[in-house]
Parts: structure tokens; C-alpha cells; sequence
């Protein structure tokens, strides 16, 4: 084998090994699949029936609320929310935004809940069981998705909802 075959390879090699180290680092920094959030209340209750989860309705102006934004970023998007959501929640966003466009049934329904469950502020969590029946009301809380996940633990395993 002459020196140009050699450096051909070994350019090959180098480049076959640059492209696996870039695939690996690529999926490594992949973010993890998030949670699905329904804006079909029904759906979200057939779905809790099904699976026997709690449903938690977000109540959020996502377009003009600073509350609902932090809660979002510092407790939604996180790692640890999104983990205990897919095991223990089905999660409906109840909008309503001043910017963003809706249609008439996704306003009409997300105004009955609001006023089912009586939401007088943003952002308000509402959990419930399987049913539709109320659990609890939080709001934002300080201190990132800790606080939070152990507050809906705790309601989750009083009403005995998903073991």
C-alpha cells in the first residue's frame, strides 16, 4: 500500500469517527420527550378514566401573564414535571390569551371551566380525579418543580388515584 491509499483511509477513518462522536453527542443533548399537554377537556377526562390519573387544568393567559411564564419555565418545562406528569397526570392547558388566536369552542369551554372550578386568578392549577371531581387549587409556588411535585404527590396519594 503506497502513503497516498494510507492518508486516504485514515481520512476516512477520521471522518467516520468524527461523524459517530457528533451522532452521540447530538442524541445525548436531545431533550427528553415532554409531556403532552390537551386543550379537549373531555378528551383529557377520557383519557384519566382510561388510564386512572389525576387531571391537572393549567388556567394561564400564556401571552401577557409574567405569573403563568415563570411557572411554565421554572416547573412545566422541567425534567423532573415532565417525568411525574407521564406517570401520574393528564394535563389540559385552559388558556386564555389576549394575542393568541382561539376558536369560539376552545373559548367557550375554557370560560365553563374556569367558572366550574372557580377561578378567580392566573395562573391557577386545578387538580382533579378521574371524574372530573376537584382535589385542589394551587398557584404558582417559589422554589422550582420540588415544592410543586410534592404538593400534587401528596393530594395524588390521598386520593388514592394511580396506586
Amino acid at each position: 500500500m503506497d502513503l497516498s491509499q494510507a492518508r486516504w483511509r485514515r481520512s476516512r477513518l477520521s471522518a467516520l469517527l468524527a461523524g459517530c462522536f457528533l451522532l452521540l453527542f447530538v442524541s445525548a443533548s436531545a431533550p427528553a420527550e415532554t409531556a403532552h399537554w390537551l386543550t379537549d377537556f373531555s378528551a383529557a377526562l377520557k383519557e384519566a378514566k382510561a388510564q386512572n390519573k389525576l387531571v391537572l387544568i393549567n388556567f394561564t393567559g400564556s401571552d401577557w401573564c409574567p405569573w403563568c411564564q415563570k411557572l411554565d419555565k421554572e416547573v412545566f418545562t422541567t425534567p423532573d414535571f415532565q417525568k411525574y406528569a407521564k406517570e401520574h397526570l393528564v394535563l389540559v392547558e385552559a388558556d386564555f390569551p389576549q394575542r393568541k388566536p382561539q376558536s369560539e369552542a376552545l373559548k367557550r369551554q375554557n370560560q365553563e371551566l374556569a367558572d366550574r372550578y372557580q377561578v378567580e386568578s392566573f395562573p391557577t392549577i386545578v387538580l382533579l380525579d378521574p371524574e372530573g371531581q376537584p382535589l385542589a387549587s394551587l398557584g404558582y409556588m417559589p422554589g422550582g418543580p420540588r415544592p410543586f411535585l410534592d404538593k400534587l404527590e401528596q393530594y395524588r396519594r390521598k386520593s388514592a388515584v394511580g396506586g
